[in-house]
């Protein structure tokens, strides 16, 4: 068998032409910027009426067992999300924003007892190194610096929010006629392939199809049930803003692995200013809520169908935020699982298509 046959040398050829691919694509990326102006124009609404497409399916879906006209199911789903949001509008985004307003308001005193408590604190200690002393006054110095940025933060992270949600006025329109026509796009598209091909284009949309369905429908389970928890938890403790919080850890709980652990920073620094041991509480609370989420709901609403390790998790999700910021962080995981579920599906046809004693790249 000459170099040519080689499997080694066929993927370096391949390698090497998808680079060269790339490269040309990058010197002559001004041809495609009206289709870049014009995808971004309908990503919002399209990645968003797909996240409700895969959580409304399952109850249209349902309806539509129960002899209900696919359309008529449809309306009914649309009256539900219209009723949510109009309970929300009118009963919790009040709370919230009383809430949000009194926390920037209190956010000085806050600040102040913090100080006070570190103070307190130190001037007990008979024995302290100079340079723990002098790390702790940089903190007391700048513990407003501090706050002050979380409070950007927690401003921007609302920016980027509301930013997204006004995108939203296409969205019911792309969710109905996906709802309404979503199961007929991969037979439609098959019938432009071969048989053979046809075939595994199917094999492949299951399998992103499940995937997908499998990500959004459990983390938004896993979304609703921790924030319903923290809110429960925080109730029961006392703890101030309590409906903010969380919220903000339903929000948060979305990013997979460290979601949890960003939710829980507002509601510790909120426990640790009215007081020290109200954080300690609200430390009990999520680790409570996140037990039972971790060993009580994800393994019975998601399984381990994404099959990421947390290391593999960890280093998607600092990469997307230094690059796209909080949408990346909310959007790299499913991307990811679903470009692997490609490249699964490809090298298991290109498997088979090979001899068995040939299935090696090497």
């Amino acid at each position: 068998m000459n170099l040519l046959h080689k499997r080694w040398f066929q993927a370096l050829i391949v390698s090497i032409l998808v680079f060269m691919l790339i490269y040309f694509i990058s010197i002559t990326s001004f041809i495609f910027a009206p289709v870049g102006a014009y995808l971004t124009a309908i990503a919002v609404p399209i990645i968003g009426a797909g996240a409700l497409y895969y959580i409304t399916k399952p109850l249209v879906n349902w309806l539509e067992r129960y002899k209900i006209h696919r359309v008529l199911a449809i309306f009914i789903v649309f009256l539900l999300i219209i009723g949510f949001i109009w309970l929300s509008i009118n009963f919790i985004a009040p709370i919230v924003q009383q809430q949000f307003t009194r926390l920037t308001d209190n956010l000085p005193v806050m600040v102040e007892n913090g100080e006070s408590l570190i103070d307190e604190w130190r001037n007990n200690q008979d024995i302290m190194p100079s340079q723990l002393d002098s790390t702790i006054e940089e903190i007391t110095n700048n513990l407003n610096t501090y706050a002050q940025n979380i409070i950007s933060f927690l401003i921007d992270f609302l920016t980027q929010l509301f930013g997204f949600l006004f995108a939203f006025v296409l969205i019911p329109f792309f969710l109905f006629f996906m709802l309404k026509d979503g199961e007929k796009l991969v037979p439609f598209l098959s019938n432009f392939l071969s048989k053979n091909k046809a075939t595994s284009f199917r094999r492949l949309m299951d399998g992103i199809n499940h995937t997908l369905a499998s990500f959004i429908q459990g983390q938004f389970i896993v979304s609703v049930c921790v924030g319903i928890m923290l809110y429960i938890g925080y109730v029961i403790i006392g703890l101030p803003y309590s409906l903010t919080l969380a919220l903000f850890g339903l929000v948060m709980n979305f990013i997979p692995f460290v979601g949890p652990f960003l939710s829980a920073i507002p509601a510790i620094i909120v426990g640790f200013f009215e007081d020290p041991m109200l954080a300690v509480w609200a430390i009990l609370v999520m680790v409570i809520a996140q037990q039972i989420e971790s060993n009580l709901i994800s393994p019975n609403v998601m399984g381990r169908v994404l099959e990421l390790h947390p290391l593999t998790i960890i280093t998607l999700i600092l990469a997307a935020g230094s690059i796209a910021g909080f949408l990346g962080l909310l959007f790299i995981i499913p991307a990811y699982a679903v470009v692997k579920t490609i490249v699964s599906h490809f090298y298991g046809e290109w498997k088979r298509k090979q001899p068995e004693d040939e299935q090696n790249i090497i």
